[in-house]
């Protein structure tokens, strides 16, 4: 029987915007360490092995000119290191690359693609792949909000053009809105998006007339658990149900926790069990069980590790 994936490389460790920042490498040792002193991660097949994504691949996504622009961020830096130089290059006042993001940034993307392979080939029921960066704000031509490939973006494009799939599903449930993703995918009627997100909120987007093949659904602050599944079931479920999608792609943000001081929504682990079997259900019936799902957000560390053990407990069936 085929199982569970789960994707991870020392190569996200090395990516770090600097002392206080929230998006930090102590992230994967929060997901790491929950999985293992629970008992989950023997149950996954680990998966820590994995190419950097190609050009190729990338340039689905995204431009060769962001590519270049962000080539270009790096080159400075690598240069600047024998003379004392800086250690991060800004993107945005919240966004910095390293001399190593770049590095972990196409080994995300890259494990986005390999899980995506995998669970289609039939080696693994499906996936979770806890990567940094993360990648649902970094736009076809702008890295931005933490993110610098659209990691989901690419592996959607990735399942579409090498797999020959024509209808796969992006869930979101980040506590912002995936806005790069809908930035890349938006008219593409091979893709159905659909996402809740905080509003008003960073950033400040997803509103505002989004294509037919997006489905936002803005959520005010202090929205609790049970009126999130309400909304999921009134609106994102029959939508998915119509699409009938072919495989299923999900921006596992957990930041919409209750602990989680990024955002002020209130979800818990329990509606993340809840938000995944929804999930599940329409994969199960539609896409054969395959869903591949990405770490985004989630930066209250506790919350962040039983929240992911919780969303792999679903996936693997424990």
């Amino acid at each position: 029987m085929a199982s569970t994936g789960y994707f991870i490389h020392r190569d996200f460790w090395k990516h770090d915007m600097g002392g206080g920042h929230p998006e930090c490498p102590a992230r994967l040792d929060a997901i790491e360490d929950r999985l293992l002193i629970t008992g989950v991660a023997d149950a996954l097949s680990r998966h820590d092995d994995i190419p950097l994504a190609t050009l190729a691949q990338i340039t689905r996504a995204h431009s060769v000119e962001h590519l270049e622009k962000l080539e270009a961020l790096h080159q400075r830096l690598v240069a600047d290191e024998g003379v004392g130089g800086p250690d991060h290059a800004q993107v945005d006042p919240d966004t910095s690359l390293n001399r190593s993001t770049l590095l972990a940034a196409r080994r995300a993307a890259g494990a986005a693609i390999a899980a995506t392979d995998a669970v289609l080939q039939g080696e693994l029921a499906n996936a979770f792949c806890a990567v940094r960066p993360p990648g649902h704000h970094a736009c076809r031509d702008q890295a931005m909000g933490f993110c610098f490939l659209n990691n989901v973006a690419i592996a959607a494009r990735h399942a579409l053009d090498e797999h020959g799939l024509s209808r796969v599903a992006i869930v979101d449930f980040d506590v912002h809105h995936g806005n790069g993703t809908e930035d890349i995918l938006a008219g593409d009627d091979r893709v159905l998006m659909v996402g809740i997100f905080q509003h008003p909120f960073y950033p400040f987007s997803g509103t505002d007339d989004p294509a037919p093949n997006m489905l936002n659904v803005p959520i005010p602050a202090y929205t609790k658990g049970m009126d999130v599944r309400e909304m999921i079931d009134c609106l994102w479920m029959p939508r998915l149900e119509a699409f009938r999608p072919q495989m299923i792609f999900i921006s596992a943000g957990f930041d919409a926790h209750r602990e989680d001081e990024m955002g002020q929504l209130g979800l818990t682990e329990s509606d993340y069990v809840w938000i995944t079997d929804r999930i599940m259900e329409v994969a199960r019936k539609h896409a054969q069980g395959r869903v591949v799902s990405l770490l985004e957000g989630g930066y209250a560390l506790g919350a962040l590790g039983r929240s992911v053990e919780a969303h792999v407990r679903v996936m693997a069936e424990l």
